[in-house]
């Protein structure tokens, strides 16, 4: 982890309005493999472990407060990564990159970020407890992965067993239809 400036900041209880104020900077690189909820899912423990560290770097500011208030503490959260995920076309693992880039303003705590969220339109973070960074850089990692992920275009090819002609007929394929001798008894009548 690289501090910029006088002080020393720990991104895991960072105090964000001294950080804000002091117009902070931090980076740093994180193992994919440290983020716990973010790789449970992944495609393959291995690629995990062989994944390009989380670079990441945050920064804070002071901005006016609404209505003449006082000023709002902010942060800057920004970060990369690549994720080994499972392609939904071809089951194979997909790198998949990810970049964050979101403002977060500061608020006194949970209860002021509840009442406040459905009237802005930017995400709050509580200032008590301190905020986790790493945290927080995995809530946004886990939420900027995508819904249904493939490869443009898949490495192996897919075999639609409709189409394929040298798999051998189904079971399906060579039972009579369920309903042939009630259309025969019909028929009879």
């Amino acid at each position: 982890m690289r501090n910029e400036g006088k002080s020393t900041w720990n991104p895991a209880r960072l105090d964000a309005v001294a950080f804000a104020r002091a117009e902070g900077r931090v980076s740093g690189q994180l193992a994919l493999s440290a983020l716990s909820r973010l790789t449970e899912d992944l495609h393959d423990r291995a690629l995990v472990d062989a994944a390009p560290p989380v670079e990441w770097v945050l920064s804070g500011e002071l901005r006016p407060g609404a209505g003449g208030a006082d000023p709002d503490a902010w942060l800057h959260l920004q970060a990369t990564a690549s994720v080994p995920l499972t392609c939904q076309r071809c089951l194979g693992a997909v790198q998949t990159p990810l970049e964050i880039d979101h403002w977060f303003r500061m608020v006194s705590d949970e209860a002021a970020a509840e009442a406040q969220d459905d009237d802005c339109e930017e995400d709050l973070l509580a200032l008590e407890p301190l905020p986790n960074l790493v945290e927080v850089l995995e809530d946004e990692l886990i939420m900027g992965l995508p819904l249904v992920p493939m490869h443009e275009e898949c490495p192996q090819g897919l075999v639609n067993p409709a189409e394929d002609r040298s798999l051998p007929a189904t079971e399906a394929e060579e039972k009579p239809h369920p309903f042939a001798a009630l259309a025969a008894l019909k028929k009879a009548k």
